[in-house]
């Protein structure tokens, strides 16, 4: 084996290496964009999925009898949340400025 292969020979492992590296470094990226991609379809077909949900839930006699009640409580949800609200600020004194 001579000198000029055996350095020709070390030139294509550090080749190799460089490559490898560089494609290491792309499936990386590769992952994290994939993995935002699917992200954001899992976040459609969530949102795709409970609007099915709301529109079977509504349709129909029971659905109005159900959307009634879904009102209904939504309204008493938010008056209590109201109430409680006003009822921990009320000793609050604020400067204003």
């Amino acid at each position: 084996m001579s000198i000029g292969s055996a350095l020709s020979d070390f030139m294509n492992a550090l080749m190799g290496i460089v490559i490898s590296v560089s494609n290491s470094i792309f499936a990386v990226f590769h992952a994290v964009f994939a993995l935002g991609a699917d992200l954001v379809h899992g976040v459609f077909t969530i949102a795709h999925h409970l609007v099915a949900m709301m529109v079977d839930l509504f349709s129909g006699v029971l659905g109005f009898i159900t959307a009634n009640f879904v009102a209904i409580a939504v309204l008493v949800g938010g008056y209590f949340a109201y109430v409680q609200y006003q009822e921990r600020n009320r000793g609050v004194v604020r400067n204003k400025t």
